[in-house]
């Protein structure tokens, strides 16, 4: 059924309210009158009307003075005046207040009816273009940034926060918590959504190749340059870059990184000019960079710079509620791309997967369910679908090593001697890339056994 919107008519003459009531009913509208300005204030207070026609000059209260009130009530009230003592002042006054437009008597009724039909009509399309609005940056997010506990909703907090600004943010956590997800949720809630968001894994790259990647080089600027480039802070003009792994750059890179985030020019390797590029930066780092600081390997310029507006990912385990919505997730995501009918977990697997700690946190988590939707024979996820390294027998730490760093120690050290410390098998089992992995053996000094 078509929703009729409601009119109310305010004019202490009963002709006019008369003859008004009976050509809007005529139109299809649902109307209502009031004969002064305090009867029209208490029927607005207890319902809501789409639109109202106010005499300009009415005993008591003037048509001005229930304009202000109204829209002290609701700003978005939309009010057309009828005045039969138009004036340039007037009018301007009713404008400046909020007023739609205003008319004169005697009311060319034809008149009226186009204009209310052409400010309802404007009012319906400003209602759509926000629902529109509001449904497209829901589709927008990203699918993997999932859960309801109140840690997530925090940090959906902090995203809308600073997302329509232009301020650095550091993103922090453990390996696998999803800090890419936070930083492109940021990216696509703000104003830059338009331009793109380039991701640099710091970690995964040589200093000379970092340096070229994220400048650009000239052709014949070194050994098989061969031609021109663009680094990634010109791909990033207008829009975002996004610095994983900060903490494992240079020292020699972190000064070149500081000149570019304060003044946002740089060279090209082996160039002279000049370029400007207007990015915003966010990094991310799993490393404690306050430390690094402390010990001189990491600028504290550079980290006061970036670390300007932190948001911190807790790890799975500290948000277990979450585990079955992701569950669920995962299911239906390889569900149909494996076209598969598996539909739940069993009992005993859901309170397996909601206990297990999760050293690699939801990215292993990820990996888990799609192992066990390939080797699954019915439309339910058992624990002997599991993988073979979540088994509490093969996963056991002693009991005076309960500290991250000696859970994380020893899960690289399991997962590295089941692959016979083939690096690369054990590097993409773990889902960090190879100079991940070598910081990692360097920083517990793991030893391959005799």
């Amino acid at each position: 059924m078509e929703k009729r919107e409601k009119i109310l008519i305010v004019d202490d003459e009963k002709v006019v309210r008369e003859s008004l009531y009976h050509w809007f009913e005529e139109d299809n509208y649902l109307v209502d009158t009031a004969e002064d300005g305090e009867t029209a204030l208490n029927k607005y207070g207890k319902q809501k009307f789409d639109l109202l026609l106010v005499d300009m000059k009415m005993p008591g209260m003037s048509g001005l003075d229930l304009l202000s009130k109204i829209k002290a009530i609701d700003k978005d009230a939309l009010i057309i005046l009828i005045t039969a003592f138009a004036s340039v002042p007037s009018a301007i006054t009713a404008l400046k207040n909020g007023a739609y437009d205003y008319v004169t008597k005697p009311v060319d009724p034809d008149e009226l009816s186009h204009l209310v039909k052409r400010a309802l009509e404007q009012r319906a399309l400003k209602k759509e273009n926000i629902q529109l609005k509001e449904n497209i940056d829901e589709i927008i997010k990203p699918d993997n940034l999932i859960g309801e506990s109140y840690q997530m909703k925090k940090i959906y907090e902090l995203v809308h926060t600073v997302a329509r600004t232009d301020t650095t943010v550091m993103i922090r956590g453990e390996s696998g918590t999803g800090k890419e997800l936070v930083a492109k949720a940021i990216h696509i809630n703000s104003n830059r959504k338009y331009f793109p968001i380039i991701t640099v894994n710091c970690g995964a790259l040589a200093e000379s190749l970092l340096e070229s990647e994220l400048f650009g080089h000239e052709k014949g600027s070194f050994t098989g340059a061969q031609f021109k480039r663009k680094g990634k802070f010109e791909m990033a003009d207008r829009g975002t870059i996004f610095l994983d792994e900060i903490g494992s750059i240079s020292l020699k890179m972190q000064i070149e990184l500081l000149r570019v985030v304060e003044t946002k020019q740089f060279s090209r390797v082996g160039g002279n000019e000049l370029i400007k590029s207007d990015f915003r930066i966010i990094t991310a780092t799993n490393e404690p960079l306050e430390e690094l600081v402390k010990a001189g390997k990491f600028r504290e310029d550079l980290y006061y710079r970036l670390n300007v507006f932190t948001i911190v990912i807790p790890p799975l385990r500290e948000r277990r509620p979450d585990i079955p919505l992701l569950v669920s997730f995962f299911i239906n995501k390889f569900s149909t791309v494996m076209n598969k009918q598996v539909k739940n977990v069993s009992k005993e697997a859901m309170e397996f997967l909601t206990n297990h700690d999760w050293p690699g946190n939801v990215r292993e988590l990820e990996n888990a369910i799609e192992r066990a939707m390939v080797v699954g024979k019915t439309n339910s996820i058992t624990v002997d679908d599991l993988p073979f390294h979540l088994s509490k027998d093969n996963f056991a730490f002693n009991s005076d090593e309960k500290s991250l760093a000696a859970i994380e120690r020893n899960y690289i050290l399991k997962i590295l001697n089941e692959n016979s410390w083939n690096i690369s098998k054990t590097a993409q089992m773990l889902e960090i890339d190879r100079a991940t992995l070598y910081n990692k053996i360097s920083k517990y000094n793991l030893r391959k056994a005799e």
